[in-house]
């Protein structure tokens, strides 16, 4: 399985809560590979484990083949002869027959996949729970899975289990800290620029990160993963949007597509898509949001701090942006072995995407950046891209990101990723962007800096950045 790195803040809200004394019930959700199943794994370490895990939700597969599948797994887990349920009922009454009062782990993996043909499995489950888990004080029940979706609105929002979860973790992506570390673990010696460059296209999913060949750099490791005719990342966008969204896949893709080129608001979206107005467009884009590919980023007003009804959207997924910029439209090829031996910085618009990718990194790193800037999270009035919108009194500006605190400060953050130095270019942009904002009275602006690589001695000397943060020192 390998050694595990990271979650340490997961495992210990595990930990606590099995200290409590009483039967625990717990859901994991978030993106596919991105741990859940590890979590679980690592937590029941010294416990007894009971894990099941359901079959994909194949078109054929019947509410029986999930029972059947179940049965032989509980038989494997205890040591028992072959098993037969016509019933959930019957099913998890052979769990608790079975139970012991030890420390004890059960994990029910990809849990819409279980229960996705049997509108009976969640009742019953529910009803089995509240039979037992007072019996059971040193029971942990994790209910895990990658259709986040289905899981927000048949158990985290379902009347039938308010009150006895005790416990929800929305696991993200490995942090650069974690990633940082991963790499150092699997033994990738790799320079940071190298290093940026495969967290540019993996992110932080664990899964991913695991598929990296520590004897390859960057690009051998990226051509095999994603440009070769058998590579293992090919094909696994499809499958992703398969098992999460079935039949309703293509409208999810058109939306994908969409904010490929940049961040856009609900109408805009909604306008590229050629939808009328209605509630059909805003559930579609939580359920991107809840499922980890999409990131909704509030705007507030600067002298009220009240939340704005807009909102930006960004397709902040990695692999997915990376997938619909390079893979999807040349995949025939790849198929055919053409790209096998393709020079990745000679992609198009590779450093421009690269920026891009290694922007989505920080913002999903917001801890990091905060601390790199001594900044106490209770003091944060807002922070996010943010962009003010051209009208007759005011011109447009779009900021990489903004930290509105309690002081009145505005820290307006730019964010550059490239190898070349940085001149003096750098504080006509960041100036440009300034001008443009409509600041409040008795408010600071306060530039900031995050860049990759060198900068010019002229910066420095021009003393316009309140501070200059170079993100190498994030995977140090």
């Amino acid at each position: 399985m390998g050694s595990f790195v990271g979650r340490k803040k997961e495992l210990q809200l595990l930990e606590d809560l099995n200290r409590s004394g009483r039967a625990r019930l717990v859901v994991i959700k978030g993106r596919r590979r991105v741990g859940k199943s590890r979590l679980a794994q690592k937590f029941a370490e010294g416990k007894q484990f009971i894990n099941f895990t359901g079959l994909a939700p194949l078109a054929t597969i019947t509410a029986q083949d999930q029972r059947d599948v179940f049965a032989s797994q509980l038989a494997q887990n205890l040591g028992l002869p072959p098993l037969t349920f016509k019933d959930w009922t019957d099913a998890f009454l052979h769990i608790s027959h079975n139970l012991e009062n030890v420390p004890t782990v059960l994990l029910l993996d990809e849990v819409s996949w279980i229960g996705s043909k049997d509108p009976t499995f969640l009742p019953k489950l529910k009803a089995w729970w509240d039979m037992i888990h007072q019996e059971f004080p040193y029971l942990t029940v994790i209910l895990c899975g990658s259709v986040s979706i289905w899981i927000e609105k048949n158990i985290i929002n379902s009347t039938a289990f308010f009150g006895r979860i005790s416990l929800i973790i929305d696991l993200e992506p490995f942090s650069l800290a974690e990633c940082a570390l991963f790499l150092k673990e699997i033994g990738w010696k790799g320079s940071n620029y190298e290093a940026f460059k495969i967290l540019s296209v993996l992110g932080g999913i664990p899964w991913y990160l695991e598929q990296i060949n520590p004897l390859q750099m960057a690009d051998e490791n990226l051509k095999r993963l994603c440009f070769g005719k058998d590579s293992l990342l090919l094909d696994e966008f499809d499958r992703i949007f398969h098992d999460l969204f079935h039949q309703h896949g293509d409208i999810y893709k058109k939306i994908i597509h969409v904010l490929d080129d940049g961040m856009k608001t609900l109408n805009e979206i909604r306008q590229s898509l050629g939808l009328p107005q209605g509630g059909t467009l805003s559930t579609l884009m939580q359920n991107l949001i809840t499922s980890g590919f999409v990131t909704q980023h509030y705007q507030w007003a600067l002298k009220t701090e009240k939340i704005n009804r807009q909102s930006l959207y960004r397709l902040s997924d990695l692999y997915t942006r990376f997938y619909i910029k390079y893979i999807e439209h040349n995949k025939l090829k790849i198929k055919q072995g053409t790209y096998q031996d393709i020079e990745i910085n000679q992609l198009s618009g590779w450093e421009t995407m690269m920026g891009y990718q290694v922007e989505n990194l920080l913002l999903q790193n917001r801890p990091l950046l905060l601390k790199s800037l001594n900044i106490n999270p209770a003091d944060v009035v807002g922070d996010n891209p943010y962009c003010q919108t051209k009208t007759i009194r005011q011109k447009g500006c779009q900021i990489d990101y903004l930290i509105q605190t309690r002081t009145n400060n505005l820290f307006l953050c730019e964010f550059k990723f490239s190898r070349r130095e940085l001149g003096s270019e750098i504080i006509g942009e960041v100036q440009e962007k300034i001008e443009r904002f409509a600041i409040p009275r008795r408010f600071a602006v306060v530039p900031v800096l995050f860049h990759f690589g060198e900068i010019s001695d002229v910066v420095y000397d021009k003393r316009f950045f309140y501070k200059t943060i170079d993100v190498n020192e994030f995977l140090e």
